[in-house]
């Protein structure tokens, strides 16, 4: 049985329509005989279906739906033609900083945001030290929580969520917020939780996190399905090259082309490294005084190729 089942999905966004303009105004243009609606899609016939335990990795370039596809999933909206079937309760990171009073303490505002996840506070108490340690906020807990870092906050956000019980975990960038060690502590507690067969679902920039974290791979592109697929590196690299060539794949075969084109740049770029770098140790050798350029070219070598001074 699947989790999350997307079929056909397509959200609209209308500019201009009653709801968005008041009713003076409507009443106005209509008067005047000016009243328009603009229409965008922000995402069409998207599909896709994750089991137990599957890690999303949704790729994209800005602007293409990512994120208003997470809320649809999120229950923030509802698609505007096709169907969302979710079977299980969800606790959605996409913006940090929703869900919490500046004014409170970190403290507070981990109960109160507990309590938007649906979790009593008698499961918060138990599960309060837990949240606190993982986030190492420990000085911090009844400090206001605006005179939080933004990487404090994304630790609070993401130790709330994750060390609760969800069905369904959905992140949209954060685990690229904070810095390196978190990133690490990060993306490590999401593998644990994947192994206890939570779902979840990542957007991010980050190839390296998504090869890393996840099993199968959505493309979107301007709101429109490129792929969904399980073939997470093949994609990845795909997806690498058409980063730099602006060129969407048509079938399978092209994706295949992409990412053999992307290996040969790659390659290309290496050998041009190697090249310089090698430059640089004669470079070393030819100018400097014997024993300081002996010295810069070991320097070089341990840091480079240390393999060469066994």
């Amino acid at each position: 049985m699947s989790i999350i089942e997307a079929k056909d999905v397509s959200i609209r966004y209308l500019t201009g329509d009653f709801k968005d303009i008041g009713l003076k105004e409507y009443v106005v243009r209509k008067l005047r005989g000016n009243y328009h609606v603009t229409e965008f899609w922000a995402d069409r016939h998207i599909t896709f279906s994750l089991e137990k335990g599957d890690m999303l990795g949704i790729i994209g370039s800005n602007g293409a739906g990512k994120s208003t596809l997470l809320k649809a999933v999120s229950g923030i909206m509802v698609p505007t033609e096709g169907s969302l079937k979710i079977s299980g309760n969800i606790a959605a990171l996409l913006e940090l900083a929703s869900g919490f009073d500046k004014d409170l303490t970190v403290r507070e505002n981990a109960y109160l945001r507990g309590a938007m996840l649906g979790y009593t506070r008698n499961f918060m108490n138990e599960k309060y030290e837990s949240i606190i340690d993982f986030a190492e906020l420990q000085d911090f807990q009844d400090r206001p929580f605006k005179q939080l870092s933004s990487g404090m906050k994304s630790r609070l956000a993401f130790s709330i969520a994750c060390l609760v019980n969800p069905d369904i975990l959905i992140l949209d960038e954060v685990l690229s917020v904070g810095d390196g060690a978190f990133a690490k502590k990060s993306g490590d507690k999401m593998k644990e939780i994947l192994k206890s067969g939570v779902t979840g679902i990542l957007v991010s920039h980050s190839l390296p996190r998504v090869r890393n974290l996840c099993n199968k791979i959505l493309w979107i592109d301007h709101g429109k399905q490129v792929a969904f697929t399980d073939e997470v590196n093949l994609y990845c690299d795909a997806y690498e090259e058409f980063l730099n060539s602006k060129i969407l794949p048509e079938d399978r075969e092209q994706v295949k082309a992409m990412a053999a084109n992307l290996k040969k740049r790659k390659d290309k770029a290496k050998l041009l490294a190697n090249r310089n770098e090698a430059q640089k140790l004669e470079d070393m050798l030819n100018k400097g005084t014997s024993d300081a350029a002996i010295q810069a070219a070991i320097s070089l070598l341990k840091k480079k190729k240390p393999q060469v001074l066994k």
